[in-house]
């Protein structure tokens, strides 16, 4: 193919010369002089490992040139790239006006081409940004309309530095965001060359895909780091426990647990939780990040609340009341704490859970249900009796009966489902509601 990357900063510069490698021919586009000119002389001021030889080498072969003008590499490409910086603002916010500047330069050019033309945004821009900044842009300036004249693609990058040319090559995956069905078709058969499997989404999807990755990275670095202090602080070695943690791939470096919704709970997290912050605080060792982690989930607790709220009726059936499905445990269970909340709001609460058996509780897990809801006998029915006697119905857990709901809801009840167990079953959109999605 013919394509044209716009920035040649060490995005554009790694997505260049390895597209270039693939005998694709690359126009690079920069604004800089004196990073323009040691382009032009097939050279780099980046360091990067495999950056400079490569980039020599399609150079050579004629595959990579470079540019100043914006009106060249449209005329000379059907696909190009953005690449431009998105810096932080003092307050957080991305800088988008490299962005803008750029959007319009392809605007402008495009109004001089009949061809058909794909963009590809591969800054990273917060979700919203593509829609409201770039194809705004490019439509007024161009006089085109996206999805008719031309496309607008959404392409977050993983690529880390020190390891970037790998990255490009074996991404854990490839994202192609698009507004419209087949938009991303063109950059689809481009990454065929790319070892890695492509997922097609939306492009606020593939907006948030980056920012909700380097969170996570984020924030293992920094859980690794609290856990080294609080072995420090007990003589413990923690390298050592992280190797044994990052050993278990069921529930510790896995997918489990790793799906928005309703908050943790039960008789291990909590207490746990409590026990390895309060020794810290003893030992006068700070660890931000994990004492936050309680006061997040009952944020959690409170949004489900206010959710239910909300909506405006008084009749509540809760379907699940235990933490987990599997469970009679109901020790710290965030649906005990929110029906507790609910109940002293004045709602009216019915309650539905084949796991709970109030005969058979014993222990701390009986005197927590007791001093959280005394009267819980005359709180539970049948699963049939609940949705009569509601208007609002709360999923709190994924059970097999739950999923059998919709031949028992009537189009009058709102469905608050903090689990997806009904996500997609076909409850009208105005009645069906999820906590995050």
């Amino acid at each position: 193919m013919k394509i044209s990357v716009f920035g040649l900063g060490y995005v554009g510069s790694v997505t260049s010369v390895c597209l270039a490698d693939r005998k694709h021919d690359v126009i690079g586009v920069e604004a800089n002089p004196d990073k323009l000119r040691l382009f032009r002389a097939g050279q780099t001021p980046l360091f990067e490992p495999g950056l400079v030889e490569l980039l020599a080498k399609v150079y050579s072969a004629k595959h990579f040139t470079a540019t100043a003008s914006a009106l060249e590499a449209i005329q000379d490409s059907s696909l190009s790239f953005i690449c431009v910086g998105t810096p932080s603002k003092r307050g957080g916010q991305p800088d988008l006006s490299h962005v803008e500047h750029v959007s319009r330069e392809i605007g402008e050019a495009l109004r001089a081409k009949n061809a058909q033309h794909t963009v590809v945004i591969r800054s990273t821009m917060l979700p919203g940004s593509i829609e409201s900044v770039v194809v705004p842009q490019i439509e007024s300036a161009s006089g085109k309309c996206e999805g008719k004249d031309f496309h607008v693609v959404a392409n977050p990058e993983f690529i880390r530095e020190g390891s970037a040319i790998r990255d490009f090559y074996e991404p854990p995956f490839v994202v192609v965001g698009e507004r419209t069905p087949r938009a991303g078709d063109l950059l689809g058969e481009l990454y065929r060359c790319v070892d890695a499997p492509q997922v097609r989404t939306t492009i606020r999807t593939a907006e948030a895909i980056k920012f909700a990755c380097n969170a996570f990275h984020a924030m293992k670095v920094t859980f690794a780091n609290e856990i080294g202090q609080f072995c420090k602080s007990h003589d413990i070695d923690s390298h050592e426990v992280m190797d044994i943690v990052c050993r278990d791939t069921k529930l510790n470096i896995s997918s489990t647990y790793l799906k928005p919704g309703l908050a943790f709970g039960g008789s291990c997290l909590p207490k746990d939780l409590r026990a390895l912050v309060g020794r810290s605080r003893e030992k006068h060792v700070e660890l931000p990040m994990l004492e936050a982690i309680a006061r997040s989930n009952l944020t959690q607790i409170q949004n489900t609340i206010e959710s239910i709220t909300e909506l405006g009726h008084r009749q509540v059936g809760i379907l699940g009341l235990s933490f987990k499905v599997g469970t009679d445990d109901l020790r710290e269970s965030p649906i005990v704490h929110m029906a507790e909340a609910l109940l002293g709001k004045g709602f009216k609460l019915t309650i539905h859970d084949s796991e709970v058996e109030l005969t058979r509780l014993t222990g701390a897990n009986k005197r927590f249900l007791e001093d959280k809801l005394p009267h819980i006998g005359s709180l539970l029915g049948s699963l049939e009796d609940v949705v009569s006697k509601s208007k609002v119905l709360v999923i709190c857990k994924n059970a097999p009966e739950y999923h059998k709901l919709t031949a028992l809801i009537s189009p009058d009840h709102d469905v608050v489902d903090l689990v997806a167990a009904l996500k997609g079953a076909g409850i009208a959109q105005a009645r069906y509601h999820g906590l995050y999605w």
